[in-house]
């Protein structure tokens, strides 16, 4: 709870309201953001806001504003009103020039030497749908790492659909709510072949781009067939730090993906790299299988292509990838505008090998961990739940005491 006794001193003139906090960090909020941000200007039941901003003060001063209890009381100039803002609320919402990170990612770093089967996440399918504290460190690692793992996953119709719902909602495209990775004859789908496949986002050319893939192993082959993965946004900052040109090149870019067969027309344009209005690495698209011709004036292509060429030959280099053979049974989840995947070639006609998908909407995973994490804050004090647990695919994740 943030009292009175963690405010060192308060300070305020017509336009900001100043808190130093009594670690020594200073807040600051402005006049005009704390007159749109009124508790009586918003739902009490929803939360949502009542009122536009042409409804409020064009210039709203200060007259003055002292700490009462829990909580900062504001008179306003010219106005017969007193609003109260609550300290706790106010050091969680301080301006800090960024984007909300909750779920901040942890990117590969080059040369570490990551081991699939270490360094993420790893809990049983029969502990997470049990277990809500494991369940959200689970989920928790998937979002900071960009990739996690199930393991005991059941090799039936529906299983891939039950461990896609304790992370969030389904994303049904043309392939249906799921589909199957193996072989075919004369596939629509280089995926659907025997073929080693180069790192890759899915589906680019579709709007939305699917937020995060599952993929649940039912059988894998012993030889060949192996995933590879690699962390698309430590790839795109590695770039931006070596060379800061061509970074800025594949993000100012439109590049046109196209996906065409006798049942979809799919077609979209967006940068091999894009960025979010902070300028962070926001997601990357990378399909080389399905970009279409460039749409470029030509004295713009030799630029592109330099850049282009660069950043596909990063992701052939092995120090930012991570090697695992999926075994029977194993399921892994990752963020499909970050983490890029591919796997090497094998022989159906001497290993069968059949993998079985699905996609699922970005918001909804992100709004399910959200909701574990509110669920268990009520009572992390008095379980000893600290989040962060991790396993191994042969010693999954602990159970939480709580």
């Amino acid at each position: 709870m943030t009292s009175a006794t963690s405010v060192r001193r308060l300070l305020s003139n017509p336009h900001t309201l100043s808190i130093e906090w009594a670690e020594g960090e200073v807040s600051e909020f402005a006049s005009v953001w704390l007159r749109d941000n009124r508790r009586e200007d918003r739902d009490p039941h929803s939360g949502q806001r009542l009122t536009d901003i042409v409804d409020s003060p064009e210039d709203p001063r200060i007259r003055s504003a002292v700490v009462d209890s829990d909580a900062v009381n504001v008179e306003w100039e010219g106005e017969p009103r007193r609003d109260s803002f609550d300290l706790q609320w106010l050091r969680a919402h301080a301006s800090t020039d960024g984007p909300a990170q909750p779920f901040a990612r942890r990117l590969w770093l080059e040369g570490a030497r990551l081991d699939a089967t270490r360094d993420f996440g790893w809990a049983t399918f029969s502990d997470v749908q049990t277990d809500t504290a494991l369940r959200a460190d689970w989920l928790t690692r998937l979002l900071q790492d960009g990739i996690a793992f199930l393991g005991g996953m059941p090799a039936r119709d529906g299983g891939i659909l039950e461990a896609a719902a304790l992370a969030g909602r389904i994303l049904e495209t043309n392939y249906g709510s799921v589909f199957d990775v193996r072989s075919v004859p004369q596939p629509e789908n280089l995926a659907y072949s025997d073929l080693g496949l180069g790192l890759h986002t899915d589906n680019p050319y579709r709007e939305p781009v699917p937020g995060f893939q599952a993929l649940h192993a039912w059988v894998t082959s012993p030889a060949g067939g192996d995933s590879i993965f690699a962390d698309g946004a430590a790839l795109a900052e590695h770039l931006r730090a070596v060379d800061p040109g061509d970074f800025a090149i594949l993000t100012q870019t439109a590049v046109p993906f196209l996906y065409r067969t006798k049942d979809a027309e799919l077609y979209a344009e967006r940068p091999l790299i894009q960025l979010s209005c902070a300028g962070e690495v926001m997601a990357v698209h990378y399909n080389s299988r399905s970009i279409a011709p460039l749409r470029l004036a030509a004295k713009k292509l030799p630029a592109f292509y330099g850049a282009y060429r660069r950043f596909a030959g990063l992701l052939r280099e092995t120090q930012f990838q991570v090697h695992l053979r999926l075994r029977d049974g194993d399921l892994v989840m990752f963020d499909n505008q970050r983490i890029l995947h591919g796997r090497s070639a094998f022989s159906s006609a001497q290993h069968r090998r059949h993998l079985r998908g699905c996609y699922l909407s970005r918001d909804s995973v992100y709004s399910t961990v959200a909701l574990l994490r509110r669920g268990l804050d009520s009572d992390a004090a008095s379980s000893g739940y600290c989040g962060a647990a991790t396993g191994t695919r042969d010693h999954p994740m602990p159970r939480s005491s709580g």
